[in-house]
């Protein structure tokens, strides 16, 4: 995939305004993250129901609650991951995970995406074309590493879980991208929306962290807590 100056321009300034948008709603304080996910929550919801619909013309409905496996649950396992302590560290503050979560996400994502468009040659998987073996990996181990510096530069995470935060977010945000992408393919379109240009809808931005947050959530339960 070569690389596109135009496009990267365009992605790198619409990211800009989304991550000054999800930093406020991420640190401001409790009430601007529950607003912040409960936007996430319903614009998920409402393209994935668009999806289905296109899917599943006529039975579109019997589908629907498996929207509360995909996206309401995750959301749920981050407000729980915001609200609820983790105990085994105490200077390790309420906002530390979630926000792991979602740096960990930032980073492979356009790790992967200048990996991919730089050294990419090999593709990763049908579903997603324009994904290749080296930017996905390429992403996934820049997205340890840096995630491993952050970690030692702020002493806010250990070594050990700042490796396995990012590496369950590079992997099972992978994952979440590739059903997404078979999603759309599915329902015939590139985008489940248009609320950020270069970026797509929400479930386009947020494909990665629906499928990620379950499995820290059960890292952070049975290892942190």
């Amino acid at each position: 995939m070569p690389f596109d100056v135009k496009t990267f321009r365009t992605r790198t300034l619409t990211a800009v305004i989304f991550a000054i948008v999800m930093l406020v709603g991420l640190l401001w304080n409790g009430w601007s993250f529950a607003l912040l996910f409960i936007i996430i929550h319903f614009g998920c919801w409402y393209e994935f129901v668009k999806l289905m619909k296109k899917i599943f013309p006529q039975k579109y409905f019997y589908f629907i609650p498996l929207g509360l496996v995909y996206i309401t649950l995750p959301v749920l396992m981050m407000m729980d991951l915001r609200f609820t302590p983790v105990t085994r560290f105490q200077e390790l503050n309420a906002l530390i995970i979630p926000c792991a979560i979602v740096f960990s996400i930032w980073i492979n994502d356009t790790m992967a995406y200048i990996a991919g468009s730089f050294i990419g040659k090999t593709p990763f998987s049908k579903i997603s074309p324009k994904k290749t073996w080296e930017g996905t990996i390429g992403g996934a181990l820049l997205c340890v590493f840096v995630m491993t510096i952050i970690a030692v530069s702020t002493k806010t995470l250990s070594i050990k879980d700042a490796i396995a935060i990012a590496a369950i977010c590079a992997l099972f945000g992978t994952a979440g991208d590739l059903l997404e992408s078979k999603l759309k393919r599915q329902a015939g379109v590139k985008d489940s929306g248009n609320f950020m240009p270069g970026h797509g809808g929400f479930l386009d931005r947020f494909d990665s962290f629906l499928i990620a947050v379950p499995f820290v959530w059960i890292y952070v339960f049975f290892f942190m807590r």
